[in-house]
């Protein structure tokens, strides 16, 4: 018992003491923190006022900088008003001696003005004063030779105006015996130099071209059943196709080359396609004459660039290049005209013309003659006419109208293109007179034909001994068809002249044609 009571009151005072040493030791860790505590605001506070600090002098350093920067500026400004103002009392200052220099200058002119007029009345005096003597002395000189002013006048003149006329014509007419004697000389000069510079080649144009074949089977194909292929193809080409015992060949005749272009393209296109009718002829047919109005634009276009030609109207290249399919008395005609440009370009350049105008005018001489419509007119006023529709120089239209004096020469390139005209078709061997006779009656024939009503389409073939005319079916019946053929015919007899006789055959077609949609 008694040991229990002691346990119990030494565990009493245990926890007693116990709590006091906690209590103790929980006032010593809240001293600690108290202390800590209050050493951190310290240091905090201590921080605060560093940073206080640190940004007021940054605001001090920067508001320093402004005012500095800010008194620069001030001191730039003032500095610039300084110096314009001192510029403005310095122009002032030049303007003062400038006004004084004028005042100066204004005081001489002045007095020079006084003195001007003072020498003028001197001059006027003295002026009087010889006028009077000399009026004395022409008295006198009229009473010693009994002659007015007037009188003596004319007669000096008269007696200079004799003496002129005496010089001036024996200088005329030296200069006109030394032109008599040089100009020959260099005329033929220019000439034959013009000549050698521009060698081309002589060809004749013929109305006959050989088709080549690889063997005469294609023949049959060509002249088809009862010859209605080889009909046809004349028909729409208005070209005599001749196929006879020539091996390998069949000959196309006819005068217009164009024509006889388009059916040997024709034939070849058939030949190597492989398929020839009618319809298909006629298809070929109109695909090769569109083909040809191409080549005709091409072949203008390649003349003009070769020849070094600009600024052609694309009317005038197409008519350009329908004379390579154009004859002119045998010679063909964009070769003749090529020859005459290049010809007239030398002979300008040597004798101090345009050469540009001449070659110009040398090239498009002729055009005239390949116009489609032929009016009733001569080729070189009608080539004129289109020059001057499309705008080419005065000059070089003039040249054109007068290089066979149908109008009156009026610029220095004209007599150059007619001779180079002249010295082109006169070459030995250049052309051939009976060849354009023959062309031109050909064409009449034609003409003549188509002149009729209801005349669709009208082919002068078989060198002119046959003229056949395909009519519009619509218009003509069969009984005007016969009755055509034989007015058509009678109309030759009275106004053509033609060996042999002209068989007149005219062709009257029915076609009709209908789509199924």
């Amino acid at each position: 018992m008694t040991i229990a009571i002691t346990a119990i009151v030494a565990l009493i005072a245990g926890v007693v003491i116990g709590r006091i040493i906690l209590q103790k030791a929980l006032k010593g860790v809240e001293q600690k923190a108290k202390e800590d505590a209050e050493l951190l605001i310290k240091e905090a506070e201590l921080k605060a006022e560093s940073i206080k600090k640190d940004k007021i002098l940054e605001a001090k350093e920067k508001f320093l900088k402004l005012k500095s920067e800010f008194e620069e500026e001030a001191n730039k400004k003032k500095n610039l008003i300084i110096s314009n103002e001192n510029k403005l009392k310095q122009r002032e200052q030049n303007v003062s001696k400038q006004m004084e220099q004028a005042q100066r200058k204004e005081a001489e002119l002045d007095s020079l003005k006084e003195n001007l007029t003072a020498q003028l009345e001197i001059v006027n005096r003295k002026k009087n004063e010889l006028d009077k003597i000399k009026l004395e002395k022409v008295t006198a000189l009229e009473k010693i030779a009994n002659l007015s002013v007037e009188e003596a006048k004319e007669q000096l003149v008269e007696a200079l105006k004799e003496e002129a006329q005496s010089n001036a014509s024996s200088f005329i007419k030296e200069i006109i015996e030394e032109a008599k004697l040089t100009a020959t000389k260099e005329a033929k000069k220019v000439v034959v130099e013009s000549i050698q510079r521009t060698a081309t080649e002589t060809a004749i144009e013929n109305c006959v071209s050989v088709f080549n074949i690889e063997s005469d089977e294609i023949k049959g194909k060509i002249i088809g059943r009862e010859g209605r292929n080889i009909r046809a193809l004349e028909a729409v080409t208005g070209i005599e196709i001749i196929v006879d015992d020539t091996p390998e060949a069949i000959i196309i005749s006819g005068f217009d080359p164009v024509r006889r272009e388009i059916a040997r393209l024709s034939l070849h296109r058939l030949v190597s396609d492989g398929r020839i009718h009618p319809a298909r002829i006629e298809e070929v047919v109109a695909k090769t004459t569109k083909n040809i109005e191409e080549e005709i634009i091409e072949i203008g276009e390649r003349t003009v660039i070769d020849l070094g030609i600009h600024g052609v109207h694309p009317e005038l290249i197409k008519l350009v290049g329908r004379m390579r399919f154009r004859s002119s008395y045998g010679q063909n005609l964009l070769q003749h005209s090529r020859e005459v440009a290049k010809l007239c370009a030398t002979m300008a350049s040597e004798l101090g013309l345009n050469p540009k105008h001449a070659k110009r005018a040398g090239l498009l001489h002729d055009i005239g003659k390949v116009w489609p419509d032929e009016p009733e007119m001569p080729h070189a006023v009608l080539g004129m006419e289109l020059a001057k529709k499309y705008k080419e120089h005065p000059d070089v239209c003039n040249a054109i109208g007068a290089h066979h004096d149908e109008i009156e020469m009026t610029a220095l390139i004209s007599p150059i293109v007619q001779a180079c005209d002249a010295i082109s078709g006169s070459r030995p061997g250049a052309r051939r007179e009976i060849m354009e006779s023959y062309l031109k009656r050909l064409k009449e024939l034609e003409n003549m034909a188509l002149s009729f009503e209801g005349v669709h389409k009208c082919y002068a073939i078989q060198a002119g001994r046959e003229l056949r005319v395909i009519v519009d079916a619509e218009a003509l019946t069969d009984t005007e068809s016969g009755q055509l053929s034989f007015d058509i015919s009678q109309k030759i007899e009275k106004e053509m002249q033609y060996p042999g006789q002209i068989k007149v055959t005219v062709i009257r077609e029915m076609r009709s044609v209908a789509y199924a949609k």
